[in-house]
């Protein structure tokens, strides 16, 4: 079993657009964690998605990760030549290479799982041998653990779509999480 499950902003965003961050607080059942960038992101998005609020009000990603001065260097490195970010705009793809940096550097956090539905950020996940998920996997691991029906799951992820969300990966039916 991975230790620790590390939802990036866009999985976060994805449930609370559709109210649904309780589901996440039940199935990450004490084993949720998130990076210092990813708590900051979620608190500005606040304005945007409410129900993010819950998910900082009830502290059930425990206290952010944080990095070290020396650590931020080559999370900086990660965040422009992975991800793309620029100079200018710092705190683009941060949460992203801040996880990730944590994630492959820490003993701790060995064997954990990221997730995010930023293409790129999956696909460096991927090939860097991060489990990597999105929020399409997080929703058929609920289906298979029978918290979810297929089609409840199904009806979900369109709901995310429907409020402008990105979802990676997303299903052309039920048929396709069964």
């Amino acid at each position: 079993m991975n230790r620790y499950w590390f939802p990036d902003t866009s999985v976060l965003c994805n449930f609370a657009a559709t109210a649904r961050t309780d589901l996440l607080k039940a199935e990450f059942v004490g084993r949720g964690r998130w990076t210092a960038a990813v708590a900051y992101e979620a608190e500005r998005s606040t304005a945007f998605l409410v129900d993010l609020q819950r998910v900082i009000d009830e502290m059930w990603l425990g206290e952010p990760v944080e990095t070290t001065e020396v650590e931020a260097a080559m999370v900086e490195r990660i965040r422009i030549a992975a991800f793309g970010g620029t100079p200018d705009r710092p705190f683009q793809h941060l949460g992203e290479a801040e996880t990730c940096h944590v994630l492959r550097t820490r003993a701790e956090f060995s064997g954990s799982v990221w997730m995010t539905d930023d293409a790129a950020a999956y696909d460096y996940g991927r090939r860097t041998g991060l489990t990597t998920w999105s929020t399409r996997t997080l929703v058929e691991h609920m289906i298979a653990n029978g918290d979810l029906t297929a089609q409840s799951g199904y009806d979900l992820l369109e709901q995310m779509v429907h409020a402008d969300r990105y979802v990676h990966r997303m299903p052309g039916s039920r048929n396709e999480l069964a």
